[in-house]
């Protein structure tokens, strides 16, 4: 994945119309004209595709496609070069939507989220990246990692299509290890930004007593985020060896005790 200013003109944006609430109203009132459509309208979505992503058509509406370009934190979404038929790319966005996650699991993937890209897309090699792009010459997006997001380093991010001869994208397609550690991450760091905005305590801090809270054993959200507030309230504790054979829960409620009799 490379980082690159914007170039060619694109010919569709993925709208994430759950983070561009003003751009449907900027859509609605300036550019009545452009023609666009629910992505998960036909698909086991279509209950709830008012929350889902809109496939616009920029082709015949530069002004709109620089838009995108100058204003990308209205316009959140993926950008797409492709030269393919409309049904046919309407098509493999929305085989894309649904994935296998082990061997008894389905879940809907928001790759057209710019967080959520930024990770999976990174775990892709060349011949994933084929396959999964399928008809799409390129994406491009404004965006990053959630650390990206937390210091203000989000750039534009640019994928190519390796264009290699692979199978196409199966229905359900199954993840690969590393694409479920990715999004993985991509939720536990998700987490940290979430914590950090609503305590105002930096995301660094809160990312290294979220990893403490994970070796600990504290996996589970409820008993991370009771960790995480117990962290807080003892930043400068020491994390001294617990007894082995205690459950999570009992592990944290040692160390509560501990800490509020030393409150240091």
């Amino acid at each position: 994945m490379s980082v690159a200013a914007p170039g060619q003109r694109a010919q569709w944006l993925l709208l994430d119309t759950a983070q561009a609430q003003q751009a449907l109203i900027t859509l609605r009132q300036g550019f009545s004209g452009v023609r666009s459509m629910k992505l998960f309208h036909g698909t086991e979505f279509q209950p709830v595709d008012e929350q889902g992503p809109w496939l616009i058509d920029l082709r015949d509406f530069p002004a709109l496609s620089s838009l995108c370009h100058a204003d990308p934190q209205t316009w959140q979404g993926l950008l797409l070069g492709c030269a393919a038929p409309e049904q046919r790319l309407r098509e493999h966005l929305q085989r894309m939507l649904t994935v296998s996650v082990g061997l008894d699991h389905r879940a809907l993937l928001n790759y057209y989220n710019r967080q959520t890209a930024s990770y999976f897309f990174d775990a892709c090699d060349a011949r994933q990246l084929s396959c999964w792009l399928g008809p799409i010459d390129w994406l491009r997006w404004f965006g990053g990692t959630w650390a990206d997001l937390a210091g203000g380093s989000q750039g534009w991010q640019q994928l190519r299509n390796p264009g290699l001869a692979v199978e196409p994208l199966r229905v359900e397609q199954s993840l690969t290890r590393q694409q479920r550690e990715r999004l993985h991450r991509c939720l536990l760091d998700q987490h940290v930004w979430r914590w950090s905005q609503s305590t105002g305590n930096g995301y660094r801090l809160i990312s290294s007593f979220q990893e403490q809270g994970l070796a600990l054993g504290f996996s589970e959200q409820a008993l991370l985020d009771d960790w995480l507030w117990l962290r807080l309230q003892h930043p400068r504790a020491e994390l001294t060896p617990l007894p082995q054979g205690l459950t999570p829960r009992q592990r944290l409620e040692l160390l509560r005790r501990r800490w509020l009799n030393d409150p240091s």
